[in-house]
């Protein structure tokens, strides 16, 4: 059952501890092994199958809460989970492990006439925070994108599909503990409260690099117009960069970094950050 929040100051200082704990493990995940990585994604495909009929339940659930409510079929269908769309779900995230891992690989690299060698490389961005409307796919696949890139994440689901979320993430934990990694790369919104998404908009008091906005044109809109950190966000959808090049001026100090542009769907994110 999801955790019941009832006051907003409540919220905010759950909020605020998923923040913590996000930073926490980012900092863990930023030299995790590729290897690690990839067993903790296969570790969720097959906690994702041995726990398909406590899925299908929280599915149920979900469904039973939105009868009556007169959505469209296609939001149904959206929500509706299968055995075919779980096993889906799984060799999704083999799929992921599959992946070259981004993190470390050299963009470009660069001699000046004094001798300076430059290198842009790709690094983790940090802490991402993904706000998503009634898809419950969506988190697993955003979160095996972030952890493959290394990234801690914090997932905030549509309320409709509020108990899929939850034992779908409950996988992802079990995948992470499994490989040794933190439990806190990959956190949920343990709530339905609004409050939530306006506190992970503020940035969780420096908590979240970026936000990635997945839904409708209002979802979108509304991160842009509230959010105060940056936001990978585009009209119709979009998903999570994988990384983040920076120029790194080996034996000097200077730093620069560019936010590369987010693709159109999640599974695409093997090329983010190409351009």
């Amino acid at each position: 059952m999801l955790d019941k929040v009832a006051a907003v100051t409540d919220v905010a200082s759950i909020m605020n501890e998923i923040g913590r704990n996000a930073k926490s493990a980012a900092r863990a995940l930023s030299t995790a092994s590729t290897d690690a990585k990839n067993r903790a994604l296969q570790a969720m495909a097959d906690a994702i199958l041995a726990s398909k009929d406590k899925i299908l339940a929280a599915n149920a659930e979900d469904l039973k809460g939105i009868e009556g409510k007169g959505l469209l079929p296609s939001f149904i269908d959206r929500l509706t989970l299968t055995e075919k769309s779980i096993a889906g779900m799984a060799e999704a995230l083999r799929e992921i492990a599959a992946f070259k891992d981004p993190v470390g690989e050299v963009i470009t690299a660069w001699d000046r006439p004094n001798g300076l060698q430059i290198e842009r490389v790709r690094t983790p961005l940090g802490v991402i925070g993904v706000i998503y409307e009634s898809r419950p796919n969506v988190t697993a696949d955003a979160g095996a994108l972030c952890l493959k890139a290394g990234n801690a994440v914090i997932l905030r689901g549509g309320s409709d599909s509020a108990h899929s979320s939850q034992a779908i993430h409950a996988c992802l934990v079990e995948g992470l503990k499994a490989a040794g990694l933190p439990e806190h790369a990959i956190q949920i919104v343990p709530t339905t409260d609004r409050a939530a998404v306006g506190a992970m908009l503020s940035g969780l008091d420096g908590a979240i690099d970026v936000i990635v906005p997945r839904g409708g044109k209002s979802l979108v809109a509304r991160v842009q117009n509230e959010a105060r950190v940056p936001v990978f966000a585009h009209l119709e959808a979009s998903a999570i960069s994988m990384s983040m090049p920076r120029r790194i001026s080996h034996g000097g100090k200077d730093r620069r970094q560019r936010q590369d542009a987010p693709h159109r769907r999640l599974r695409r994110c093997r090329n983010a950050a190409d351009r």
